[in-house]
Order: structure tokens, then sequence, then C-alpha cells
């Protein structure tokens, strides 16, 4: 029987969620939420850009959405700017009955030393009221820095250092208010955004480095941050808005997990608007943007990933990528025990299932 799912946000993640939620017999649609007063009584086959009519029309009320007891439910809005009410959201779906797959907030990927007890505790304290789960995941951090390298590191004899890379050009990506306001795309050097503030790398990355120290059987004695800036040299204009001339046009950045003195877990961000900036920087394995993990040990591996889409650029194809990470993993979710789960406590093969869409009956 198909599992009931009730879908949240139909931006750049939940667009494609959504439509992998219409189109996989897995599933069956029980309601949308979104918060655009635009896309309110519009239907679900529309919103996901699909050619289809699904007679389920877009509401902008969660709670009334949740009356319909999905099984389910898949949140995609936007954690980085609006963490309290993510949270405040995620605590109303799971008390209600619903357990929940999620793309945001990202510090849910793995939370323990990255937010205060006196955020963990009420989604833990919400899932035992109503019988919940919870997942959270996504790319990076997600599945290029957790299940990727875990897989690679499995063929080891002995592991010294693990790197995951993103060398990716962020030009078509809209999304303004990561690209411009978090990341500080086009603001003057030096003029630095929520992203490169103290502590905000290894709050945003940290998630992931002390879930591979678990996951390796160790733990972290520090988390460092390190970041460089580099101007535009003169002005251009990309997907997400205009960038001027002096302005950030490409970033790099390190996460370092530390033990005993030594760095090793690193998580390493190489991201331009244009591909000519910089060239001494990691560059990718194909035009665009790519993944990479690095082990140093036994045998060592350096193991590009480069996704790809009939529906669009690097840039879709990478988004992509992690909405399919989180509609996969429904039904494992829903049947996990209570809790604020990791990739450390679900099956590790999420995909079962996906070649149903394919293959005949």
């Amino acid at each position: 029987m198909a599992i009931r799912v009730l879908h949240v946000a139909t931006g750049n993640v939940g667009r494609i969620a959504l439509s992998q939620l219409i189109e996989d017999p897995r599933f069956d649609l029980a309601g949308l939420v979104v918060s655009n007063p635009d896309k309110i009584g519009r239907d679900a086959g529309e919103l996901a850009g699909l050619d289809v009519v699904t007679g389920v029309q877009a509401t902008g009320d969660l709670e009334a959405a949740l009356a319909a007891r999905p099984e389910c439910t898949v949140y995609c809005a936007l954690g980085e700017i609006r963490l309290t009410k993510a949270l405040g959201d995620i605590r109303t779906i799971l008390a209600s009955g619903s357990n929940v797959v999620a793309s945001s907030p990202v510090p849910l990927i793995y939370p323990w030393g990255v937010l205060p007890d006196g955020m963990i505790d009420p989604v833990e304290d919400a899932c035992r009221a109503g019988g919940t789960s919870l997942f959270v995941t996504g790319v990076d951090p997600g599945w290029a820095n957790d299940l990727l390298p875990f897989a690679i590191a499995s063929t080891c004899q002995r592991v010294e250092q693990v790197r995951c890379l993103e060398i990716a050009d962020y030009a078509s990506y809209d999304g303004s208010p990561v690209i411009l306001d978090f990341m500080g795309f086009g603001r003057p050097v030096g003029d630095l955004p929520k992203m490169f503030r103290p502590g905000m790398l290894a709050a945003s990355w940290g998630v992931s480095l002390r879930m591979l120290a678990r996951g390796f059987g160790f733990e972290l004695d520090e988390i460092t941050e390190w970041f460089e800036q580099e101007p535009a040299p003169e002005a251009f204009d990309v997907a997400a808005g205009h960038i001027p001339a002096g302005g950030v046009a490409a970033v790099r950045f390190q996460i370092r997990g530390v033990v005993g003195g030594k760095e090793v877990l690193v998580i390493d961000h190489t991201n331009r608007l244009r591909g000519d900036l910089r060239p001494d920087w990691p560059q990718p394995a194909q035009d665009g943007g790519s993944y990479r993990v690095e082990i140093d040990g036994e045998p060592s591996y350096r193991v590009d990933v480069c996704p790809s889409s009939a529906r669009g650029d690097h840039n879709y194809s990478a988004i992509a990528s992690g909405a399919g990470r989180i509609v996969n993993a429904i039904p494992d979710v829903v049947a996990a025990p209570p809790g604020l789960r990791t990739p450390l406590d679900l099956p590790f093969n999420t995909a079962r299932g996906v070649f149903a869409t394919t293959l005949p009956r």
C-alpha cells in the first residue's frame, strides 16, 4: 500500500521532491503546504512542473493539512534564515503523528554538540508524543559527506585522513537568500555574511564531521574553520542577482575535524560564480561542478562524483540528488522507532523500490 505523504514547500529542493512524490507509486500525495500566497489553490502537479493534474491543491495552513493524517511529511522549507520557525513547524508535524523527512534545518542532521539541549530536547519530546521519527539530510552537508566516505572507507585497511570536497559554479543557482544573503556573494570582501561569522561554518558542517567521527568510532578534539574570498574583476550578473566589481565572486572554505593536533576529517568547499576565478583552487571533474572524496590510507582514494540530469544543469542535478535521498528514505523513516534518526541509524540502502517507477510490473 502506498504511503500517505504531506509535502511542505515548493522551492528549489521542494519542487523536485514533489515531482518524485507524484510520479513514484510508492507514495500517495495527501496534501501540499506552501508559504507563497500566489501558490495557494494551485494543483500540486502544476507546482511540481509536471503536465499532470493531481487533484491536490496547495494550502497555506499546515495544521489543516495535517488533519489528513499523513504517515510522513516531506519538509523542504528554507531553514538557514528561519531556524526557530522551521524547528517549530517540525515539532508540530512530529507531535501530530506524522513522521518527517526534511532538507532543513541542517543542524538536525546530527545536532548533538551543535545545537543546545534546549533546542534538541523539544524535538525528541515531539517524536515521543507523536510516536514518530525525524530524518534530515541533503547533499553537502548530506550524502556527499556521510554515505559516500563511509562506503569508500569500508574497503580500506587503514584510514589516516578523509577529505570531502564540493567544487561548484553557482552562477545558475537562483536561490538568492542563500547565495547573496547567507553566503555573501556580491558583498565587499571582508563584509562577512552570516555563514562566515565565527562558529557558523563549524555549526553548519560540524554536523557531518561529528557524525563521521562517530561512525568511524572516535571523538573530535576540536573543529576549526578557514575561509577565503575572491572579488569580481568586473561587474556581471548571475541567476541570483547582480555582482558588482569588487564584490565577492568566489569563496573557498574548510571545516576541519582535529584529533591529537591532526586534521583527520576535512570538508572543503570551492564555490565560484565564474569558472575562470582562482584557477589555483580545486577544479571540478566536470564542467560546472562535482563532488570529491579523498582518502589517505591503505589503499588511498580519490573519487569524483559528477551528477547530471536530463532536466537541468549541474546545480539542478545536485539539488535533485538531495531531494531523491530525502524522498527515498521515507519507507525506512516510517518504519524506524520514534526519535531523531541519522544515517548511522537507518539502513545503508534506502534506494529500495526506486526501480519500480521504470520497470514493467
